[in-house]
């Protein structure tokens, strides 16, 4: 008896470890999402299937390295950007608007400024554009951005909690207007 009580508890222990979700698109799921998208997130192209996690790393505002597997367990957007891009400027501010309102334990936004970015311009138009919410990620020498076919931008992808991609979306959009909420809280609220 006490030697299945160890094994139940090692059992329950390593699930809670190692949490497994399932991130399946099913038929049903995808109509619904698709169902969902209204205005400008028209755009949004929701796989069949969800395409393998991209591994390569990226750096923080002063170097350290991160992996999007680091926060596998959440639903990611994933926005890459930059500076000089008039319509990733634009839709910043429905970014961290995305972020403080649908933010938290299940769900972030990842704006990650791709290419030659400096820091300091970063860090300039984040203040003018009264983002607040988004931490400063790099991906300096475009690797993320060409691992993910970044080839114009602004390119938005959503990770599902197992860092597959699940959707994405080329070019500009509003993130916080409703038809976004509702795709996003339905991802969401999947277990």
């Amino acid at each position: 008896m006490k030697t299945t009580l160890v094994a139940l508890l090692y059992a329950a222990l390593s699930l809670g470890a190692n949490p497994v979700f399932s991130q399946e698109i099913t038929p049903e799921l995808r109509a619904e999402l698709l169902d969902l998208r209204e205005g400008n997130m028209r755009k949004l192209k929701i796989h069949k299937e969800p395409q393998e996690a991209v591994l390569t790393t990226f750096t923080d505002a002063v170097g350290t390295r991160v992996s999007l597997a680091d926060g596998n367990g959440k639903i990611r957007v994933v926005n890459f950007w930059a500076t000089w891009c008039y319509p990733c400027r634009e839709e910043m501010p429905t970014l961290d608007a995305l972020q403080k309102g649908l933010g938290g334990e299940g769900f972030e936004v990842l704006a990650i400024a791709t290419g030659l970015n400096q820091l300091g311009a970063i860090e300039s138009f984040l203040e003018e554009a009264n983002v607040t919410a988004l931490p400063i990620w790099l991906d300096a020498d475009s690797s993320l951005g060409a691992d993910f076919g970044a080839i114009g931008l602004p390119l938005t992808v959503i990770l599902n909690r197992d860092g597959q991609e699940i959707a994405r979306l080329i070019g500009g959009a509003e993130w916080y207007d409703e038809s976004a909420q509702n795709i996003l809280k339905t991802l969401i609220a999947l277990e």
